[in-house]
């Protein structure tokens, strides 16, 4: 299944009804089933799963966060004047967290009453909530900052690394956080006792994280297929190689995609083609072999069976992995 929009692909997602959904550039969120609905008043600059129900939510630069569903959009939250460039929801907390430049609001769906904002001394780049959705981590200049996600008055635990770190990402068991940064390489921490690890070697920047295989491997974009590194023990990829799936010399990954507790993961290459593969069966399936723009968004189902992509330029598709 193939569509064509008029703008960037900003998300590809799947909601809990097995739909695929695309966020554009253009405001707009259009459903596989053929559903558009106008969002935002600009570009649609992020969107994640809400904490409960269907549709998705998403973060416009006309500084509101929006909830659509096939049948229309609701307005979530507003910051007026400001651009909302990353957005994350725990099911586990029902709690949804949202950037606006320097600042991290965190709001309850189920209590309009409640809000909470966190300041930081550099703009935010990306967000993650932990497994449990206690506490919320915080890509910035310097390192990723830890909050806890409903305490208003804190100090944040500030995991320090030198450089601009674009975006963090959480292994299912929590124990390590993960960043990337805007030179071509990862960064991460053993959370309980801060230990770093330098992860480095890419060709590109690392736009996409992805946890696999019940938490122990962790695959990455920007690399000529994708990067998998093995997360099992108590020093997770310490002292470790990475593998490498899907090698082609003539492209670069620039999405990945896959499920905490599947062993496939889905690869968008900047040539617009893209793939599937098993890690355990060593079995790569091609989805899109035409070329084009590069991938912009990413989506493995949660019972890994259908991806969903979108380019720079909108080209967009669903596909059965078979």
């Amino acid at each position: 299944m193939n569509f064509s929009f008029d703008a960037y692909v900003t998300a590809a997602l799947f909601d809990r009804a097995g739909r695929a959904v695309f966020a554009l550039g253009d405001g707009a969120v259009c459903f596989e089933g053929g559903e558009r609905v106008e969002a935002h008043d600009g570009a649609c600059l992020a969107a994640c799963l809400p904490p409960t129900g269907e549709g998705i939510l998403t973060a416009g630069d006309d500084g509101r966060v929006v909830r659509v569903t096939p049948a229309g959009a609701e307005e979530i939250a507003k910051v007026p004047g400001r651009w909302i460039e990353s957005i994350d929801a725990s099911p586990e907390s029902k709690l949804v967290a949202f950037s606006a430049g320097r600042e991290l609001h965190v709001r309850d769906m189920a209590d309009p009453a409640f809000s909470r904002v966190f300041a930081h001394e550099k703009s935010i780049a990306g967000l993650a909530f932990d497994p449990k959705g206690r506490r919320i981590a915080v890509a910035t200049y310097g390192g990723v900052w830890l909050w806890y996600a409903r305490i208003a008055d804190q100090k944040p635990s500030i995991f320090k690394w030198a450089g601009s770190h674009i975006g963090v990402c959480w292994s299912p068991d929590g124990k390590f956080l993960m960043s990337a940064m805007q030179e071509n390489q990862l960064h991460g921490w053993r959370v309980a006792d801060e230990k770093n690890m330098r992860m480095g070697g890419y060709p590109s920047k690392v736009r996409s994280l992805a946890f696999l295989s019940r938490g122990q491997l962790m695959a990455t974009s920007g690399a000529n297929g994708a990067v998998v590194w093995p997360f099992a023990g108590a020093t997770g990829p310490m002292g470790k190689q990475a593998a490498e799936i899907g090698y082609d010399d003539a492209a670069v990954t620039s999405r990945i995609a896959a499920v905490p507790d599947k062993t496939w993961l889905a690869a968008g290459l900047d040539d617009g083609r893209v793939w599937a593969a098993d890690v355990t069966g060593e079995r790569l399936v091609p989805l899109k072999a035409e070329k084009g723009a590069a991938i912009s968004a990413l989506a493995l189902s949660p019972d890994a069976k259908r991806v969903a992509w979108g380019d720079e330029d909108g080209a967009a598709g669903v596909a059965e992995i078979d």
